[in-house]
């Protein structure tokens, strides 16, 4: 397919997906099939150690529509799906996830959807199965934690699976940040949004790559980005803990000159570790800050593309 304007792009990010590359692929195109439109699916293979990347390129010989990107190494998910968008030539582009628990099926909703006049349309989840108890749980108390510290309005039990039309692209590609927290920027750029709601299915197969540890990561780059919040509270206990260190010194010269004193190793043992504790904590929380600060400063690019079948892409 030539370089040109499309109606619709699907960005897939991949890691470690031959299991599911071929099967997602056909649902993508049956469901894209009955819009009658023109399109392109964008594969993003993100440091994939199995046979995805061959399977790919595999498949863009056979199908026209399809491109992909082949990162050098594997740069992430926030940034695997950021690369699709700078490069989608689509007047509206679908974001969603290569391991078919996203699926395409919805694909035409979400479209029509964004043909009433929303520049965003969310697919938002009523079940999510085949997930752990603990992995919904904690997905359930960060999303709700998050929308309480920050003052934009980020939807709730929502993924990366949507609709943004091409003004939102736009703005998203001016927007040059290292640590990628896609869910939040599209929420703070605003423009109309509406949501449906759909079961989140399975995986096709294979197991998750998204472990606890980068679940982590996920979740102090969602909160860095767009709140500052952990400063206000390390702030807020630093006063505290100066509030109760005055009482103890006020409690200590009672005891030294109206009460009775021996040695004070317990008080001070426990004073020390406190307060050590909290000024750790606060050095902590600014020596995040200060990380993110410093790796924009160095204005390294966000990816390496190692191949890819778009013509124009070399490298970013």
């Amino acid at each position: 397919m030539t370089q040109g304007i499309v109606d619709l792009s699907i960005i897939v990010p991949i890691f470690n997906e031959e299991m599911n590359v071929v099967p997602l692929n056909n649902r993508i195109l049956q469901a894209v099939s009955d819009l009658n439109l023109s399109f392109e699916v964008i594969y993003i293979n993100d440091g994939s150690t199995d046979a995805s990347v061959n399977i790919l390129k595999g498949l863009s010989e056979s199908h026209t529509e399809i491109k992909y990107i082949d990162f050098s190494r594997n740069f992430g998910h926030q940034i695997a799906i950021t690369a699709g968008i700078e490069h989608a030539q689509g007047t509206r582009i679908v974001i969603m996830d290569g391991d078919g628990q996203d699926p395409p099926e919805l694909i035409p909703e979400l479209y029509q959807k964004s043909l009433e006049g929303f520049e965003v349309v969310y697919a938002k989840r009523k079940k999510r199965m085949g997930e752990s108890w603990l992995k919904k749980l904690t997905a359930k108390v960060f999303y709700r934690l998050l929308a309480k510290i920050t003052q934009i309005d980020i939807p709730i039990d929502t993924g990366d699976f949507r609709l943004i039309h091409q003004k939102v692209q736009r703005v998203l590609k001016n927007m040059p940040e290292q640590h990628k927290y896609l869910r939040g920027q599209i929420a703070w750029i605003g423009f109309n949004a509406t949501y449906v709601e759909y079961d989140r299915e399975e995986r096709m197969g294979g197991s998750t790559k998204f472990t606890y540890s980068k679940m982590m990561r996920f979740a102090t780059d969602g909160i860095s980005s767009f709140s500052n919040w952990p400063l206000k509270m390390a702030t807020l206990l630093g006063f505290a803990v100066s509030g109760i260190a005055f009482l103890l010194i006020l409690y200590s010269l009672y005891q030294k000159f109206f009460g009775y004193t021996e040695v004070g190793w317990t008080s001070l043992h426990i004073s020390v570790l406190f307060l050590g504790g909290v000024q750790l904590l606060g050095i902590g929380i600014l020596g995040e800050y200060l990380g993110r600060v410093s790796e924009n400063v160095k204005n390294r690019p966000t990816y390496i593309v190692k191949d890819s079948n778009i013509q124009h892409l070399n490298s970013n």
